[in-house]
């Protein structure tokens, strides 16, 4: 029997229009988890839908589910392109009907509110102007609710705006029936106001106040909101932003003007001073310091000169450059970090999970307590007009909305923030690994070391190939090698030979964990770790490299061993700082490198870390971690290079160093930008503060309606206030997400932007 085949799903992002409430995003996953392999995460403060769904199911197929359950979905447009092809001033258009709407509701409603509540300026036939001014608030201030509850209806669903709509609905009828027909219309009628309702006295009490107030703070709420929740998403606007527009590209001598789209691997292109660069690329000519400080968090500026690289967004503090694009559009580090940021606003964290559960029963429950408060009050004998005010109350004051907005608000302040200070999370499932961690295994060369290693020594065999020769063949073969060691050697040996280009390496091998060998002008060329079996001359430089700390690495040509090559790395000054950080957190950190035990040691010593495993191979390396699992640790391993991915992707959490391999970050949950390991105390920080707040957000929006449609049932609620309060509840929630836009890591090392 043959295998059965794979089945392969597909990632599709969808924006999502006419979502209000948590309610609305249960609906959308739900209608959409109904298609045959698909699963859905919907974001109530982006907007956004991340589906996962079989190739066969097209996304033309997904619109119109969405739009079957009564809301807008489109394809989103790349930011740039959004920024140029217009649909940023319909976005605009949009803001600004709001605003217009809440303005004019405003202007209206004022008058309403205090001749309702100020009993000492109600003239005669006060309240017939009062209707004159209600009715277009009622309507025409309302119509958004009003139309979102009747295409709700259609779809047989209720959602926030079906509260609102029914609240101000009865309230303005009641309010109609008062004056035409309870005699609330009398020219000398006065009307005390109460925080609660309160018998008629024989003549029924209106409630314009609360057919205009429910309207306008419901707008103002959503209004003020909006603006809150793009605050939460600066960040990565911010980081758009970086990208530019145009590039002056050098060819033949000339220099012309180009789109930042026409821009290709291999063009040349200059970067005057205050300029930012471009795309990611490496210095041709000229040296200059650049400020990564908008890219990466790095608050000092880098210097660089030919052959050094340089990131898209960069700016450039001093001379001319030139530099020789090696990467542009979606493979720049900028466009990877803005992609991970957006990608880790889709998740959901499993708090926010149980508060979407909720709101996908809460509007129904909530138009059942009203209808029972109404019948119950009506029951008991109260008067008709307390029993109706206090169902409107109850319709009103109910707030999915907090639930909804809870996490995504917090996690997109949070992600933007992480992004300023160096630190770029997978999603909510990181920064909850994060919390919880107890153990980071750290790898030595390119994360707690520098990993800007130099040749220290070179130890030749008496009567072999000679020193300089051994060198040129080493440096050739580890041309094609991404570690720091192989860096050095090939630096090194370019400098030894500067009057000659290092010759081609052929069927050239990386063994992780060992070394690098290739075949170089018909030799083949090893570059690997030293072994027992040494010529006497360089078994006793091994002892003067340990000593040193220094990293010693055998080079065989042909199979015979011609020389060592010793190699001195640096412990970078931020390990010093990020290891004392993580013990005061409570983590403990683990050295385990591919490395000899002397600089292993050495660095350890140097950093205070106990427990050190040194000559670990990629299998070793993942072995540990699955023993410090084993004895109940949350683990999670800090590494830059393709040894370090079985062990990054083994363990609770992976964390990568941005100046890594693509192999090691796309394995790892959090990445580090900045190349610094003092930001991993900074991201188990945030993390704790981030996911305090979400906590704070829910126990908040649980208990606000806790606490309050009580309240409104028993009759101790004004519906005006009631809707105060409904409002208040979602910028509360928002407002404390929007305190991670500016949390700092250590009030004494404090970054900014």
């Amino acid at each position: 029997m043959g295998a059965e085949p794979v089945a392969v799903s597909v990632a599709t992002d969808l924006a999502i229009g006419g979502m209000t409430c948590a309610a609305c995003v249960k609906r959308v996953e739900k209608k959409l988890g109904k298609l045959d392999g698909v699963t859905a995460t919907v974001n109530l403060a982006t907007g956004r839908a991340r589906v996962s769904h079989p190739p066969q199911i097209s996304p033309e197929e997904l619109i119109e589910t969405v739009e079957k359950a009564g809301y807008t979905a489109e394809l989103p447009d790349p930011p740039r392109r959004r920024e140029h092809d217009g649909d940023g001033e319909g976005e605009a258009q949009g803001a600004k009907q709001e605003r217009d709407r809440l303005v004019v509701t405003t202007l209206l409603a004022v008058p309403v509110l205090v001749l309702s509540m100020v009993p000492g300026l109600q003239f005669r036939n006060w309240q017939w102007l009062c209707f004159v001014l209600a009715a277009p608030v009622a309507v025409w201030g309302a119509w958004p609710f009003h139309v979102r509850a009747v295409r709700g209806l259609r779809h047989s669903t209720a959602t926030m705006d079906t509260l609102v709509s029914l609240g101000v609905a009865a309230s303005f009828s009641w309010s109609v029936y008062a004056l035409f027909l309870g005699g609330a219309g009398d020219p000398g009628m006065r009307m005390p106001f109460s925080l609660v309702p309160s018998a008629s006295d024989g003549v029924a009490h209106i409630y314009l106040e609360a057919a205009v107030g429910v309207p306008l703070f419901v707008l103002a709420g959503r209004f003020l909101e909006a603006r809150a929740r793009r605050g939460t998403g600066a960040a990565l606007r911010s980081l758009a932003q970086l990208a530019a527009k145009e590039v002056a590209v050098r060819e033949d001598g000339s220099e012309r003007l180009i789109s930042i789209g026409e821009l290709s691997v291999g063009h040349v292109f200059v970067v005057r001073p205050g300029e930012r660069v471009a795309t990611d690329g490496e210095v041709a000519e000229g040296s200059s310091a650049v400020d990564l400080s908008l890219v990466t968090g790095e608050t000092e500026p880098v210097e660089v000169g030919p052959g050094s690289a340089v990131v898209g967004g960069a700016v450039n503090s001093g001379g001319l450059l030139l530099v020789r694009a090696t990467a542009v559009g979606a493979d720049t580090q900028l466009a990877r970090i803005t992609r991970l940021v957006t990608e880790a606003q889709a998740g959901k964290a499993r708090a926010q999970r149980l508060a979407d559960s909720v709101a996908g029963v809460f509007v129904p429950v909530v138009l059942a307590l009203a209808v029972t408060t109404l019948g119950f009050w009506l029951g008991a004998g109260a008067d008709p007009q307390a029993a109706i005010t206090a169902c409107v109350a109850v319709l009103v004051v109910a707030c999915p909305c907090a639930l909804g907005l809870a996490t995504p608000t917090a996690l997109m302040a949070a992600t933007g923030r992480g992004a300023q200070l160096g630190v770029l999370v997978t999603g909510p499932q990181a920064l909850e690994g994060l919390q919880h961690i107890d153990t980071v295994v750290l790898d030595k060369t390119g994360t707690l070391t520098s990993g800007h290693m130099s040749v220290a020594q070179v130890t030749s065999v008496p009567g072999g190939l000679g020193r300089d020769e051994v060198v040129r063949l080493a440096g050739a073969v580890e041309q094609g090698s991404e570690h720091p060691l192989g860096r050095a050697i090939t630096a090194y040996a370019r400098r030894e030979s500067a009057e000659r280009r290092l010759p081609d390496v052929s069927a050239f091998s990386a063994v992780p964990g060992h070394g690098v060998l290739g075949q170089v002008e018909g030799r083949l060329v090893e570059v690997l770790a030293p072994n027992d079996e040494l010529p006497v001359a360089l078994a006793d430089a091994l002892p003067v490299a340990a000593a040193a700390a220094r990293t010693p690495v055998l080079v065989r040509v042909d199979g015979e061993a011609e020389a060592l090559i010793e190699v001195g790395d640096v412990v970078r000054p931020g390990s010093y700082r990020a290891v004392e950080q993580l013990r005061r957190l409570g983590v403990r950190p683990v050295l385990a490198t591919g490395d000899q035990e002397a600089p292993a040691a050495a660095v350890a010593s140097a950093l205070g870390i106990d427990e050190v495993h040194a000559r670990r191979t990629p299998e070793d390396k993942a072995d540990l971690v699955g023993d410090l699992q084993e004895q109940g640790c949350r683990v999670a391993v800090i590494g830059d290079g393709v040894n370090d991915a079985a062990a990054l992707a083994g363990a609770d959490l992976g964390i990568a160093m941005g100046s890594g391999t693509d192999v090691a970050i796309g394995a790892a949950d959090v990445t580090l930008v900045r190349g610094d390991i003092e930001a991993l105390a900074d991201a188990v920080r945030l993390a704790r503060r981030t996911l305090g707040t979400i906590r704070v957000n829910l126990v908040w929006a649980f208990g606000y309606n806790l606490v309050t449609v009580p309240l409104a049932m028993v009759g101790l609620l004004n519906p005006m206030l009631a809707a105060a309060a409904m409002s208040a509840s979602s910028l509360l929630v928002v407002g404390n997400s929007l305190r991670l836009r500016v949390w700092q890591p250590n009030p004494a090392r404090r970054r900014t932007r």
